[in-house]
């Protein structure tokens, strides 16, 4: 899908794939997540948002989002969590 370095550390990028917008996170601590790129609440670019190790901040109105689980912390509809991994290549995939 992409290789990791398109994604700096603490950051987050939008893809598309299989056709679908899927928001791709780089955490600090080396892992990645990725979840559907935009907010239930208002269409949000969640690729854009405030992230740690736990959670995504939609930029738009600050509703929350757990990465794992993709359920709200701010009560919103949940989001649609994908597994994701980095290859020995170095590049992302993305399972939808």
């Amino acid at each position: 899908m992409c290789a990791l370095e398109e994604i700096p550390p603490g950051e987050g990028r939008a893809f598309a794939v299989d056709g679908q917008q899927v928001a791709v996170f780089r955490h600090r601590s080396g892992r990645v997540s990725a979840v559907q790129a935009a907010c239930p609440h208002a269409g949000g670019p969640l690729a854009d948002g405030q992230v740690d190790e736990r959670v995504v901040v939609c930029p738009l109105h600050l509703n929350a989002f757990d990465l794992t689980t993709g359920e709200s912390t701010s009560g919103q509809p949940p989001l649609a969590v994908h597994p994701c991994s980095v290859g020995p290549d170095g590049r992302v995939g993305v399972e939808l």
